[in-house]
């Protein structure tokens, strides 16, 4: 009887790790946690829901047999909210990860609770770059873009023209903050000047008083520190009090094809953005905004891409080591590289930052274009170790010194 006990016990530890573990209650449930009705919904918000519902889909709607359950739920961009449905989706309806999270007040108390519940979290929406800096949790993974990624993209590029004096327009919340305290970090590394800048509330309809501000100013270059229809608003009245027309150049540091769309190329002709993807990219980013946009009805922003990544690459770790337990599941999902509609060759670091190229791009003119979503020139490719936070730079307490 020792002996055969000795057997088992041999056996066991031989046994590949994926044959000990499980799913939790037969049942891998993520939650879409994002902005169904205001101001980021445009970016996020239902288009995640259907990212991360075709994600699934393409899976096969099970991993290792075990059905995969998809839910969601508009946080409202309010923090005590957002943080109270992932509470209770995590305490009551055993959910394993949540996705997206647009704001990132919202994205990084949410993160905390990940952290104390051992539960995984894939963030799209939230742009704050502190997510993988000194706030970096184990199970948190920031995939699409962040405020320093923007930051330096756009900045660089722009500085380049000879345009060396900045005033910002910043949303008075975390991202907004994070993204000026950013650019303003790069812009002093390389030489450029802020001469102000003024806060505004998020989901403001009239920024009538901060652009008669930022044109006082004389600044070369007014910088939107905001996002969705916050940016896509300012760029409008900016337009409508003749800034492009005096001389002032517009950086909007994060906006995509989404916002151009909707704020017309008339208005946002020869805006330099930086984008984590954009539909037109290649064959694979093409056929993906195909089947989007069937679902849709238009075509998905990089945002949702993140998303249907993430939750892609999620599953396939859950199915490497047949196990949802976020701890798990992380290591392995840095172990494996992302290579799919979404990155080449991406990777995941130490700190939680997904690390893929980001692209300059230029807004066409109405001329350029060929069609109502063909909205972007392509300017630089920037590799994603040149355009995010080098790990020498981080604060992030997981990484080893």
């Amino acid at each position: 009887m020792r002996a055969i006990l000795s057997i088992l016990v041999a056996v066991c530890a031989l046994a590949p790790i994926g044959t000990r573990a499980e799913i939790s209650d037969g049942v891998v449930r993520i939650g879409v946690l994002t902005d169904l009705s205001s101001v980021y919904a445009g970016n996020t918000g239902p288009g995640s829901v259907e990212a991360a519902r075709l994600a699934i889909q393409d899976f096969g709607g099970n991993v290792l047999g075990k059905p995969i359950e998809l839910i969601s739920a508009d946080h409202q961009n309010k923090p005590d909210i957002g943080t109270a449905l992932a509470r209770r989706w995590f305490d009551e309806q055993k959910v394993d990860a949540i996705v997206d999270v647009p704001v990132s007040s919202i994205a990084l108390a949410v993160q905390n609770l990940a952290r104390e519940r051992n539960k995984m979290l894939l963030i799209s929406g939230a742009g704050s770059s502190e997510i993988t800096n000194a706030a970096c949790s184990p199970t948190t993974f920031q995939w699409t873009y962040d405020s320093f990624a923007q930051s330096k993209v756009v900045a660089d590029a722009i500085f380049k023209q000879g345009l060396n004096s900045w005033f910002f327009i910043t949303a008075d919340y975390a991202f907004g903050k994070a993204l000026e305290q950013d650019a303003t970090a790069e812009l002093g590394r390389i030489g450029a000047t802020v001469l102000g800048g003024v806060r505004h509330p998020l989901n403001t309809p009239d920024f009538s008083s901060f652009i008669l501000q930022a044109q006082a100013s004389k600044a070369k270059v007014v910088v939107l520190a905001n996002g969705g229809d916050d940016t896509a608003n300012a760029i409008k009245q900016a337009d409508e009090f003749g800034l492009p027309q005096g001389g002032q150049h517009i950086a909007a540091l994060q906006s995509d094809a989404v916002d151009i769309r909707a704020m017309g190329l008339k208005t946002a002709k020869g805006l330099l953005l930086a984008v984590a993807w954009y539909w037109d990219l290649n064959d694979k980013t093409r056929g993906f905004a195909k089947r989007f946009r069937e679902r849709r009805g238009g075509m998905p922003g990089y945002i949702h891409a993140g998303v249907y990544s993430a939750v892609t690459h999620y599953l396939n770790a859950i199915k490497a080591t047949a196990s949802d337990d976020a701890k798990l599941v992380a290591t392995q999902m840095k172990s494996s590289l992302i290579d799919d509609m979404f990155a080449a060759n991406g990777h995941l670091r130490d700190d939680g930052r997904m690390v893929h190229d980001m692209y300059l791009m230029r807004v066409k003119t109405p001329e350029e274009s060929k069609g109502e979503w063909d909205v972007f020139s392509l300017v630089d490719t920037v590799p994603g170790d040149i355009a995010f936070r080098p790990l020498a730079d981080s604060k992030c307490p997981l990484l080893q010194r």
